[in-house]
């Protein structure tokens, strides 16, 4: 069923106002409303595992899913000013520390995903933009995303997600200096350097602020609509270790006393299949459960920022050794950021 109201103008400004307050209205009262329903009218025990489980689920899963709507509304609304085609064109003639850092800030709010990554590269690379260059960015777009960014928020408040923000952009920042120095321009398909791309369905065609509006709520569907299940299935798995996993058991392999914890969370994480909204919720418990926030953290970025389906796209335009050195020094990078935070914290 279809609400006209919201098809019209002002129904398309007045719905992320209602959206703000009725995420004000969770973030004070669910948890209040999630102890009545589990402990008075369902009338289960504090502490039992079942009633943990369903406790979790239901505070964490609309909390998440409305702050999750919210930003993608913005943040859809603010792509609308970095489109790919304009992207290319800003880093075009970019070289260096500095293009590494432009590619970096980009690549938060320029849409990329796997599927997104053979015509995003050999797009770069047609417009001239350095290898490594083009892998800050590659590396920023998919680990630094809108929906990582709402998740660790929500979950653990906003010193931990400005970490996230600061040591993924590190990351994509160095790792992508790094490779352009090693000159691997080589290890790129011969195809990659023949292809000429096309422009966008965006362009440089000039948007009024109504046509902004509108692809903010195609961000909705688009986004919300693929990964509402993700964040469902990622709380459900979390909810599950909240109730039933021991504490004793997590810290034993991934505590802060562990020295092998964050190489190995990273092996583990990197042939891992998972975006940041299923991801996050199971990483929020493994933290609760005695995790260190480093290694927590490095497999995170591993399951994100390494995903073995991304890999094998990005085979069609690169040498397997290139993506090893691509694995090897995006890998480096999350230990050393592991190790980093399991010290300071």
């Amino acid at each position: 069923m279809k609400f006209t109201f919201f098809n019209t103008q002002k129904g398309k400004i007045i719905l992320p106002v209602v959206l703000i307050f009725v995420w004000y209205f969770v973030y004070h009262y669910l948890q209040p409303f999630t102890d009545w329903l589990i402990f008075s009218a369902l009338g289960m025990t504090k502490g039992e595992h079942l009633a943990e489980t369903l406790w979790f689920f239901i505070f964490e899963f609309p909390k998440v899913l409305l702050l999750l709507t919210l930003i993608i509304f913005f943040v859809g609304i603010i792509r609308t000013f970095f489109t790919p085609e304009r992207t290319k064109k800003a880093l075009e003639g970019k070289r260096t520390f500095t293009g590494n850092i432009m590619a970096s800030m980009l690549g938060i709010v320029t849409p990329f995903c796997s599927c997104s990554a053979i015509p995003l590269f050999f797009g770069f690379v047609e417009a001239g933009v350095p290898l490594g260059v083009t892998f800050s960015f590659l590396i920023a777009a998919p680990m630094i995303n809108e929906v990582a960014v709402v998740l660790l928020y929500g979950m653990f408040g906003w010193k931990v997600a400005l970490i996230y923000i600061t040591t993924g952009l590190t990351i994509a920042i160095i790792a992508g200096w790094v490779i352009g120095k090693l000159k691997l321009e080589k290890w790129v398909e011969p195809w990659v350097y023949e292809t000429k791309v096309g422009h966008n369905t965006l362009g440089d065609k000039k948007l009024h602020f109504s046509d902004r509006i509108k692809f903010g709520y195609e961000a909705i569907k688009e986004i919300v609509g693929k990964v509402w299940l993700y964040v469902a299935l990622g709380i459900a798995v979390g909810a599950g270790a909240h109730g039933y996993v021991p504490a004793e058991f997590m810290a034993s392999f991934m505590g802060k006393d562990v020295w092998y914890a964050v190489p190995l969370s990273v092996l583990i994480g990197i042939p891992l299949y998972s975006n940041a909204a299923g991801i996050i919720p199971i990483v929020s418990v493994l933290i609760e459960k005695g995790a260190a926030l480093g290694t927590a953290l490095a497999f995170m970025m591993s399951v994100i920022g390494l995903s073995l389906p991304e890999m094998i796209i990005l085979r069609k335009v690169l040498k397997m050794p290139l993506i090893f050195t691509f694995i090897g020094v995006v890998g480096v990078g999350i230990m050393m950021v592991g190790f980093l935070f399991n010290f300071i914290f």
